[in-house]
């Protein structure tokens, strides 16, 4: 086994990509058909091409595919259940929790690797950009005109940032990669700490540029809307904005353990946090311009809709919501001899009903998902649709929320960052600095809008949720974790960022679950460099050894 420690001196196998071969042929002629990387990044037209297809690279990368990180995570964090050996979900929902195996021909290489594949690889295009933006100015040549250098850049610097802030979050070390580095250098690995600060530079520099007096002048701003694949133009302070959220999302993201996580900079994610974005950020996925699908219709959000041997709920987390004492029985009984219950809840964002029969006829057998604008993103599946999963994992309800995507084969709009994201960050931010009612507000935005209590008049960090009975959600209690209580304030900020978030971002379950300590014990804190880039440069593999305690619910 190679120790995490000692990958700091690796790089980047996708990176090889850029270093022009030699040609040992004096006499062969050059082909300008092929790609050649000091052309492109010689044209200013050329390099803002390159820099408006940075984000697609790398979302795509994240979701175009079920075979990725993504689709692992929302297994081990119960934000979805399957038992199938596909895309690693039944690998990585196994209790107890199996190590990640990165050996040579494991069975989930290619999604472990997929990530961090396009992820580094469009850093290092990311940072080629903003080195050949700098050249230009310093020959007097421009993309355009001020502005439109400045938007450039600033989205360079993002696209860098979104790219290692996303590696810092999953694997345990990455190359940190740097507009002063030469196209072809190589950089070493560092940790996920240090890539995370550097994500954070990135931004910081992104942000930077995005406010000065250049940035504000003609021919920049509004981000063309093929460039994150919006319905409108993204203005500069809307883009701001965006910058800032995401600032916060890595700042608090990156913790390891609940220990971790208190640590985190919580007056610096509050501040971003709280100018971050208004409105949730929306991709539309599109089949004819290749924006999050493939060719089979394999990304997540087609996928897991076909049936619920792909996808379906379990109550582990999601039973918080139930005020009928079912879910406390449910905890009861042992691991494997659980079995479904029905889910009585006051939280709208599930059907409502005393039978099956009427919850179903709420959601209905239609497979596209929930009206615009309905707050329902639950269905309980009419009884055909079952499909058997481990005890603990099979449940009645599917999450349905982006159904209309596998509908439209391909084409819809997907939350890529909710407000609700950010707003959480807001609130977890002033509950760990003491600022309770400021976390209320935030709260209470989607809490009161699902039928649920105002939080309003909680005063302190360790007074119980509104609701009585029905108060939600209802928290498993140590030492025995076989009943539950209502939960705090803390609780129901974890509760609605949770709801609101689900089967969007990405890894957000798991990334917040594993830094409010509540992931089952033994699951892996973080994927290892893939075996592909190590052998690639002549390195053994390794398997990371870090891994969840007993969490705070007794998982």
């Amino acid at each position: 086994m190679f120790h995490r420690t000692s990958v700091r001196s690796l790089a980047a196998v996708s990176m090889l990509a850029l270093v022009s071969a030699c040609v040992d042929n004096p006499l062969e002629v050059d082909n300008r058909n092929n790609p050649d990387v000091d052309r492109v990044y010689a044209s200013p037209a050329n390099v803002e091409t390159t820099v408006s297809q940075l984000f697609k690279n790398m979302y795509n990368g994240q979701y175009a595919d079920s075979d990725d990180l993504w689709t692992q995570t929302l297994t081990m964090s119960f934000e979805s259940h399957s038992q199938l050996g596909n895309f690693g979900m039944g690998t990585r929902a196994a209790i107890p929790r199996n190590p990640i195996d990165n050996s040579i021909g494991n069975g989930q290489e290619r999604g472990n690797f997929r990530d961090f594949d396009h992820l580094s690889r469009n850093a290092k295009s990311a940072a080629n950009t903003i080195a050949a933006i700098n050249n230009f100015a310093a020959t007097a040549r421009s993309i355009g005109s001020p502005a439109r250098d400045a938007r450039a850049k600033s989205f360079a610097y993002f696209s860098l940032g979104y790219a290692l802030g996303h590696l810092s979050l999953l694997y345990d070390s990455a190359a940190i990669i740097k507009p002063t580095h030469a196209v072809d250098e190589i950089p070493p690995y560092s940790g996920y700490v240090a890539t995370n600060a550097a994500a954070i530079e990135a931004l910081d520099s992104a942000l930077a540029i995005a406010n000065t007096a250049a940035a504000a002048g003609t021919g920049g701003w509004p981000i063309p809307t093929d460039w994150m694949s919006t319905t409108s133009m993204i203005d500069r302070p809307t883009w701001i904005r965006m910058l800032r959220s995401y600032r916060a999302k890595f700042r608090a993201g990156v913790a390891r353990t609940a220990a971790g996580r208190t640590a985190v900079d919580w007056a610096a994610v509050t501040a971003d946090a709280s100018n971050g974005i208004t409105a949730d950020f929306v991709v539309n996925h599109s089949a004819a311009s290749g924006w999050g699908i493939v060719a089979g219709a394999t990304a997540p959000v087609t996928q897991l809709r076909v049936s619920s041997g792909w996808s379906q709920m379990t109550p582990m987390i999601l039973g918080m919501a139930d005020s009928s004492r079912a879910y406390d029985g449910w905890l009861a009984t042992p691991l494997l001899q659980r079995t479904p219950f029905l889910l009585r809840t006051a939280d709208r964002r599930f059907p409502s009903g005393e039978t099956r029969e009427i919850q179903t006829a709420v959601t209905g057998t239609s497979k596209n998902g929930p009206a615009t604008g309905s707050i329902l993103y639950f269905r309980n599946r009419p009884l055909g649709d079952d499909t058997p999963a481990e005890p603990w994992g099979n449940w009645y309800y599917d999450n349905w929320r982006f159904w209309a995507i596998g509908a439209g084969a391909g084409n819809g709009p997907f939350i890529a960052m909710s407000v609700t994201e950010s707003d959480m960050l807001a609130a977890e931010g002033y509950l760990r600095t003491g600022n309770v009612a400021a976390a209320a507000t935030l709260i209470d935005k989607s809490r009161v809008r699902a039928g649920l209590p105002s939080v309003a008049g909680i005063t302190s960090l360790t007074q119980q949720v509104p609701g009585g009975n029905a108060c939600v959600p209802r928290v498993p209690q140590g030492p025995s974790f076989i009943s539950t209580a209502c939960g705090t304030i803390f609780e129901a900020m974890k509760w609605e960022k949770r709801i609101e978030t689900s089967f969007t971002g990405y890894a957000q379950w798991y990334v917040d679950s594993r830094g409010w300590g509540d992931l089952t014990e033994g699951t892996a804190l973080h994927w290892p460099i893939p075996y592909q880039e190590l052998f690639a440069r002549l390195l053994p593999s390794y398997t990371t050894q870090e891994r969840a305690v007993r969490g705070s619910y007794g998982f």
